[in-house]
């Protein structure tokens, strides 16, 4: 385990609250083990670790968040995602591929909503040859994660957003029944509803969504 990520494991491990853990577990449907740490006490946790350690260079982030993606709390996950935010500007094209393995690893909609609507937005418009690549690879497969990623990664680009790209990644997912992906598209139209409601409105009028994804993308329009 790399220094950094051991140093990081004992601070957490000494605030971890087991009352708290119980229902943080539930909450995800029993998908990870937690150690109790809620959100707000997780900000201080990392802001004074990293006052103390600095961020990690780039060199050696690849395998400090693989080691903390291997750890079983979620909340080392969160670390990871955290650390990965903070060098999203910095990371070398190909970083595809270890953003990749934190999507499709572990993969539950709070690491891989965090990563595609912050991280890999950032990643996909420094790189547009690495977001032309992926995006295909992306957009066929038959992870349903991968998928959802590539609808949400233009969830901050506002007015840059490639409505017409979102429109035909959604046309593609039309036939889902996976919740996952029907949320997502609602999720993508009614953020960028914000920037062209008349757009969406159309869009929405004209495609045979599924009426989760409907509602969702209607939620302050009607």
């Amino acid at each position: 385990m790399h220094p950094y990520v051991t140093s990081l494991k004992t601070l957490f491990e000494q605030h971890a609250d087991p009352v708290q853990a119980g229902p943080m577990k539930k909450y995800m449907r029993d998908q990870f083990e937690y150690l109790g740490i809620k959100s707000p006490q997780f900000k201080v946790l990392m802001k004074d670790f990293i006052a103390v350690n600095g961020i990690p260079p780039i060199k050696d982030l690849d395998v400090i968040l693989r080691d903390l993606w291997a750890l079983p709390q979620r909340e080392f996950q969160y670390v990871a995602t955290s650390l990965l935010g903070k060098s999203e500007n910095d990371l070398p094209a190909k970083f595809i591929k270890t953003i990749e393995y934190l999507l499709v690893t572990k993969s539950w909609w709070d690491t891989v909503d965090t990563i595609s609507g912050g991280t890999l937005g950032v990643h996909f418009r420094r790189f547009p040859e690495v977001r032309e690549k992926y995006l295909a690879k992306w957009r066929a497969s038959d992870n349903f994660w991968l998928r959802r990623a590539t609808i949400l990664f233009q969830l901050n680009y506002k007015k840059e957003t490639d409505f017409d790209l979102l429109c035909e990644i959604i046309r593609e997912n039309l036939n889902s029944k996976e919740f996952f992906i029907n949320k997502a598209i609602g999720w993508a139209l009614r953020q960028y509803a914000r920037t062209d409601p008349k757009a969406v409105k159309r869009f929405v009028n004209t495609m045979p969504l599924h009426p989760l994804s409907r509602r969702e993308a209607m939620k302050h329009l009607e």
